[in-house]
């Protein structure tokens, strides 16, 4: 019996091999992907993202906790950042989510970066994949929380969260690392700590000003919000949860309200049109490489390097030695 169809009857061992021939890039993997792919699309992909030191890992290992109970199936892939200067990473969410530990109906997969942009390793797309071909109905990627290239992360989930926590200085540092835009759901996580109406404040403010359709005030010191008086059954606010991922505050609120995102996006038709844009960005990538591999493979190395010594010289700039490789002409 090969790795697909063991994953497919939920051979855990299999789907670890195949997860690994993933990260790896392999042919196997590869090739599993391709045979894996019609069984997926089903799965709801979550992203978490946020600045690092808010508590992701403790909310994503509350949440999966939360959906366990409810006999969903979860995976969760915790992408770590790699070092610059070695390579290796602490893959140190493991350890975080103990609690998960011993579930057949959990699965965590730590991977690494390797140096890829916005905190998500390239595989990352391709595991969301084999999660939702083998049946896991909740497929959470918690990212390294890198700052503006977090933006990757809409790209490939249905519902991000963006997690903040009060005291970890600017009270919209969030706002400032250019990831606010990109949530569909803002968790102000820790709220057990001072400061926390603050950066309540400073999420509501701003979301006032990017969404001038709804207005925001406060009543007897509780921020409310009024309905647009000109209702668009396609414009989603994003909420503010408050949670306290120790000891599971807030949870069951945030998950209902990851339950009525899902169910807004298929109302709406955003779930289609996300899932298209999701393969369509993945499609790109993957055109991308192949095309960069098939011209490296038609250009000799002496010419590449020639071209490229001369770009280093700074006596041609990089577009102009791109178009005469492309050109197969010589200066």
């Amino acid at each position: 019996m090969d790795l697909v169809t063991q994953i497919l009857n939920g051979d855990r061992l299999a789907l670890a091999r195949v997860l690994t021939h993933i990260e790896n890039d392999t042919q196997d993997g590869r090739a599993a992907l391709a045979t894996l792919f019609p069984h997926a699309g089903k799965a709801h992909l979550i992203g978490v993202t946020g600045a690092p030191g808010t508590g992701k890992s403790s909310l994503v290992n509350q949440l999966a906790l939360y959906f366990r109970k409810q006999n969903k199936r979860v995976a969760i892939v915790a992408v770590d950042p790699s070092s610059p200067f070695t390579g290796g990473a602490v893959l140190g969410d493991r350890v975080r989510m103990r609690d998960l530990s011993g579930d057949a109906g959990i699965f965590i997969r730590s991977m690494a970066t390797r140096g890829s942009l916005g905190g998500l390793a390239q595989a990352t797309a391709g595991m969301t994949q084999v999660f939702d071909a083998a049946g896991f109905e909740i497929v959470m990627i918690e990212t390294v929380g890198a700052g503006q290239s977090e933006v990757d992360i809409a790209r490939l989930a249905h519902t991000t969260l963006v997690v903040e926590a009060p005291g970890l200085g600017d009270d919209i540092q969030a706002i400032k690392a250019g990831i606010l835009e990109i949530a569909d759901i803002l968790v102000v996580n820790k709220a057990d700590r001072p400061g926390v109406e603050n950066t309540e404040k400073a999420l509501k403010s701003m979301l006032e000003l990017s969404h001038p359709t709804q207005h925001i005030f406060s009543h007897h010191g509780k921020y409310m919000s009024a309905a647009p008086q000109v209702k668009d059954a396609a414009l989603w606010i994003p909420p503010i949860q408050r949670t306290i991922s120790i000891d599971g505050t807030g949870i069951p609120e945030l998950a209902e309200q990851i339950a009525i995102h899902a169910e807004h996006l298929r109302v709406s038709g955003d779930w289609a049109a996300r899932e298209r844009a999701r393969l369509e960005s993945e499609m790109d990538a993957v055109l991308q490489e192949t095309l960069v591999s098939q011209f490296r493979e038609r250009v000799p190395e002496s010419k590449y390097d020639e071209v490229m010594m001369q770009v280093y010289k700074r006596s041609l700039s990089p577009r102009e030695a791109v178009k005469m490789l492309t050109n197969g002409r010589a200066k």
